[in-house]
């Protein structure tokens, strides 16, 4: 979720509009929320649906769904690759970010809450997390410092373009328009070759829990 483009893009375009500070905060802000609050409610949701602490006898539930996901990631990272720009090509956006550039603060805090809660990617990573903490046979709060690191790595790669935007002056909006333009024409190769490795990483999980 770091360096997923679809998560940074907007965070990128954002910083381009009326008011590039306050919309890209609104959106870090909202997009923070959107991953907390999924990850705690799938964490309630597995943590009550099966007892799957290590000692508990069910562990390889969390086995499974972790082999579920790996699969489901392999097939998509290699839709991902199939459906990438050729060369000269410009990769394309979701329809939504058309319109980015007329977005308030609020509009931006409820687009960052959405991207974070409901990007299908970005919750089957979610999955896989919240199978993982529930599984570890952790305190409440040790569940609770898992989650918040977690949250913090998601964020980093929306909340760099604000401090690429801070730190740099002037150069920012050179710089910014750099990382648009490579994230739209590789979000695809990025995405398959990510999705490749934490498919993998996740059926052997799956495989060793099982």
């Amino acid at each position: 979720m770091t360096i997923s483009p679809l998560n940074i893009i907007p965070a990128i375009l954002l910083l381009f509009t009326s008011k590039p500070l306050a919309n890209a905060l609104s959106f870090l802000v909202g997009f923070v929320v959107g991953v907390a609050l999924v990850l705690g409610l799938l964490i309630i949701i597995i943590g009550g649906a099966v007892d799957v602490s290590p000692d508990s006898g069910n562990s390889t539930w969390a086995g499974i769904l972790k082999l579920i996901l790996g699969m489901y990631l392999l097939i998509a990272a290699v839709q991902k690759f199939r459906g990438r720009p050729r060369h000269g090509e410009e990769g394309s956006l979701p329809k939504w970010m058309n319109g980015i550039g007329e977005y308030t603060p609020g509009r931006s805090l409820g687009a960052g809450a959405v991207l974070g809660a409901f990007n299908p990617k970005n919750v089957v990573v979610a999955l896989a997390t919240a199978a993982a903490i529930a599984a570890g046979g952790l305190s409440a709060g040790q569940r609770v410092a898992a989650s918040a690191v977690y949250v913090l790595v998601a964020v980093l790669g929306v909340a760099a373009p604000i401090l690429v935007m801070l730190s740099l002056g002037e150069r920012a909006p050179e710089v910014l328009e750099g990382w648009n333009v490579w994230l739209r024409h590789n979000n695809a190769s990025v995405m398959s070759v990510l999705f490749v490795i934490f498919g993998v990483v996740l059926i052997g999980q799956g495989v060793a829990g099982i």
